[in-house]
């Protein structure tokens, strides 16, 4: 019998050990956990048979045009990070998916109805996360419409791009295809951060620091490929996801401080539906024209809640806090991710009061 060659080798491996894993958390967890490891490990699969060599996309003149140069523009973005980031590029974004969706899964986002703070849920390999998600947005709709029946407040949000922390060669999808240049770059940068450091169970720290990386590497890619608008068009939109951010952040805050207050519950609720219209009055107040800020027109006009304030709190708390990081390590990002690591060996505790601190600095 012929020797299978290496890289199918790993992969069978790969497949079996995230198996025994899933398999493992069934037989401890239970029927619901039988069908939620079921998708994913599904789901994953699909994504990982229907891979197709970007070489042979780019080579073929049947491919469209516009695909041909966007995997082009990934293929340089890729080379830039593992040269110039000093990313761990390894394998990923050398194959391409179509997965004729919007989205590749569904997250799942829950907090209680006066509390701020997300549930998580637990899975073998990656640890906990304040999500949890899925392949099919039905699946994902329907365990929110479980979790509304348990008194929690639900939201749930497409997610174009994932990392598999390095258990398989990520792919390029389709559903970043229609980004522009300068927004998967940053994809790309971002995913790719996780691949250096991912902490099981600190959702914040994770993304914080992924986003953080992102940012700067969008920077340093503006300076070295001289694509200034590039950086100039990202620029724009990171300020404006900024003044977004920071409008729910200053409302998060009034809602935590009601949260745990001595007030009733009846008061609370009172008090919280009052919060919510004064936030939406304020995002109308504070768009114009120049600024762009109607695109979250959508996201603030369907139904605002507890859990869908946490999902923004997740991906941004520590991002100052690792810039200063970065600048305090002389711009260095080998220095810099050493020093983050060092900050990860810590307790949850431990690393988020040190990154607080340097908010506070």
């Amino acid at each position: 019998m012929p020797k299978l060659p290496k890289i199918i080798v790993d992969q069978i491996k790969k497949y079996i050990v995230l198996s025994g894993f899933a398999l493992l958390a069934i037989a401890l967890c239970g029927c619901e956990s039988v069908r939620y490891y079921s998708q994913a490990i599904q789901g994953q699969y699909s994504i990982l048979e229907r891979r197709q060599p970007i070489s042979e996309i780019m080579a073929d003149p049947e491919s469209p045009e516009f695909l041909r140069d966007r995997l082009a523009h990934i293929l340089a973005v890729r080379q830039f990070a593992e040269n110039e980031l000093q990313l761990p590029v390894k394998n990923h974004y050398l194959t391409y998916v179509d997965l004729n969706r919007p989205y590749v899964v569904w997250n799942v986002f829950a907090a209680p109805e006066f509390s701020l703070t997300a549930k998580t849920w637990c899975y073998p390999v990656v640890g906990c996360a304040a999500y949890r998600g899925y392949f099919s947005e039905k699946n994902a709709r329907q365990y929110a419409d479980g979790l509304t029946s348990q008194g929690y407040e639900v939201y749930v949000a497409g997610v174009t791009a994932y990392s598999t922390l390095g258990w398989f060669d990520d792919p390029v999808l389709s559903t970043i295809i229609q980004y522009s240049e300068g927004q998967s770059a940053a994809l790309i940068f971002h995913e790719l951060a996780h691949q250096v450091l991912y902490v099981k169970g600190d959702t914040a720290f994770n993304e914080s620091f992924a986003t953080a990386v992102e940012q700067e590497g969008l920077k340093r890619w503006q300076v070295n490929t001289q694509a200034s608008h590039l950086y100039e068009n990202h620029l724009r939109s990171y300020r404006r996801q900024q003044q977004f951010i920071q409008l729910i952040m200053h409302y998060r805050q009034i809602l935590k401080t009601l949260y745990q207050s001595d007030a009733s519950a009846m008061d609370k609720r009172e008090q919280k539906a009052s919060i919510f219209s004064e936030l939406l009055d304020e995002f109308d107040r504070l768009k114009t024209d120049k600024n762009g800020l109607s695109v979250y027109d959508n996201w603030m006009n369907a139904s605002l809640n507890n859990a869908k304030i946490g999902s923004v709190a997740a991906y941004h708390d520590f991002v100052p806090a690792f810039h200063k990081m970065l600048a305090e390590n002389d711009g260095n990002l080998n220095q810099f991710y050493k020093a983050c690591r060092e900050l990860a060996r810590g307790t949850q505790d431990e690393r988020h009061r040190i990154l607080n601190t340097y908010l506070k600095n």
